[in-house]
């Protein structure tokens, strides 16, 4: 689909990857390395010892009222995942057995060093030692899918089967920049400082952890909202997250869009503070998702039922409040996030520490959530947030607007909320929590603004920043 993708950058998306392979030493460093090849992939809770604030964590084993999928047509599967919170679920299928309770007993969870390299293991698959599919940021399986970010614009088909996660980010400002009122909301005095950045030479540099996705979409929209036009304004880039921190200590990087732990992480060594956490700027918004290459999932129907039966479950258990002590145990073992479990602590029970004078936040449902949040179900893909994205895109100037115009047929061929549906009724989920729409209606935001799926080009006439 040419039109499609006719205006994507492909050199300057090599820049930015080339700069993501550099840095990837510098990521290991920060959060860990992946298991040795043969290794097994536990949590790795003993390194963490003497936190005395979580129980150890638990190695997988099979988890009762067994459903094995009759039929399946194989037991193994590779999902690629970088280690942030929106990877629990997949983390905690795996060891908690939930994947092996429908027949999946060889699901592999790899991490992967950052976004570039999950990528790239997706485009050579798990039979050339890749992967099959795993976490991603939006839209990233639509780019795939159309050849946009892969090498010599291969198009590789993928489906989203599932959100994995809504909420668990947020946007970190040096330390240096106390004291100017950059929060939520901007006042004149804070956006004039910002803009005097720029006109004194040293425009406010911010960054994320890959382009046109998520974390590059939640900054555009905080710094757009507050009257700062990201492309003129601002200094946008793509740095992995150990090196932006690393930046961020002496002074050369202004701003941060990402994940937990890193928020935590940044407040508490007095490396800078939060303006915003995503959950203020879109509550409840969609975040990242499950994402497998469509070759597999055609060629093995019952067995992608399987893992996404599985995957639910995990997302129910993640939720309750009970099993987060665990869920920070198991995930924050030296094979998956490898960080002290006090960082992910706060986080999971919704308390975040913001900084630079403004209030604390303890609120459970600002946390991350994984299943079900005050506008109903998080692990449902919901069309009308994959339009959010593309309209997103639009926005920047990172898709045509003729994209708006076979937004149906694109999101028919990547979406496939369907079989997140037959496998909802497999794991015992109610009629009452499967959505019956495919859109959630008109979203709101922060500034007032908001988004009807029904007429995406109202909400691009309605924003003052943008490339339309």
């Amino acid at each position: 689909m040419t039109k499609f993708s006719e205006q994507f950058s492909r050199r300057k998306f090599i820049v930015t990857a080339g700069a993501s392979a550099v840095s990837t030493i510098l990521l290991k460093g920060c959060l860990g390395n992946p298991p040795e090849p043969g290794a097994t992939a536990g949590a790795g809770g003993s390194t963490n010892a003497g936190s005395g604030t979580v129980p150890a964590a638990t190695s997988a084993v099979a988890v009762a009222n067994e459903k094995r999928v009759e039929g399946i047509e194989t037991t193994k599967v590779i999902l690629g995942y970088i280690p942030i919170v929106e990877a629990a679920a997949l983390i905690i299928a795996k060891e908690k057995g939930f994947f092996a309770k429908y027949g999946m007993t060889e699901v592999e969870v790899a991490k992967q060093a950052n976004w570039g390299s999950a990528r790239d293991n997706l485009e050579i698959g798990s039979a050339g030692g890749g992967i099959d599919g795993g976490q991603w940021q939006m839209p990233m399986p639509y780019q795939i899918s159309e050849g946009l970010i892969t090498k010599g614009s291969v198009k590789i088909p993928m489906y989203v089967l599932a959100q994995l996660n809504t909420q668990g980010n947020g946007i970190a400002i040096a330390g240096k920049h106390k004291g100017k009122g950059i929060g939520l909301k901007l006042d004149q005095a804070a956006q004039d400082y910002m803009k005097g950045l720029k006109k004194a030479g040293t425009p406010f540099k911010a960054a994320y952890t890959f382009p046109k996705a998520n974390q590059d979409f939640w900054i555009r929209y905080w710094l757009a909202a507050n009257g700062i036009d990201p492309d003129t304004e601002a200094e946008l880039l793509t740095v992995p997250s150990a090196q932006t921190v690393a930046n961020m200590k002496t002074g050369s990087m202004d701003g941060f869009s990402t994940g937990d732990p890193w928020p935590l992480r940044i407040v508490q060594e007095d490396i800078g503070f939060m303006s915003a956490l995503t959950a203020q700027i879109w509550k409840d918004h969609p975040e990242e998702y499950l994402a497998m290459r469509s070759d597999w999932v055609d060629k093995h129907p019952k067995a992608s039922e399987a893992m996404l039966a599985g995957l639910i479950e995990a997302q129910q258990w993640c939720d309750k409040p009970e099993n987060r002590p665990e869920l920070v145990a198991i995930t924050s073992g030296r094979n998956y996030f490898d960080v002290p479990p006090a960082v992910l602590t706060p986080p999971y029970q919704g308390k975040y520490m913001m900084g630079d004078g403004q209030p604390e936040i303890d609120d459970f449902k600002m946390s991350p959530l994984y299943w079900k949040d005050d506008l109903g179900n998080v692990s449902y893909p919901y069309k009308s947030h994959d339009l959010w994205f593309l309209t997103e895109s639009v926005r920047w100037g990172f898709l045509p607007t003729n994209t708006l115009v076979d937004s149906k047929t694109i999101i028919g061929k990547v979406n496939r909320e369907d079989l997140w549906k037959a496998a909802a009724k497999l794991a015992g989920v109610t009629d009452a929590d499967i959505p019956k729409s495919t859109s959630r209606g008109i979203e709101k935001f922060f500034d007032g603004k908001e988004f009807n799926p029904e007429k995406p080009e109202d909400y691009l006439k309605s924003l003052t920043f943008k490339k339309v």
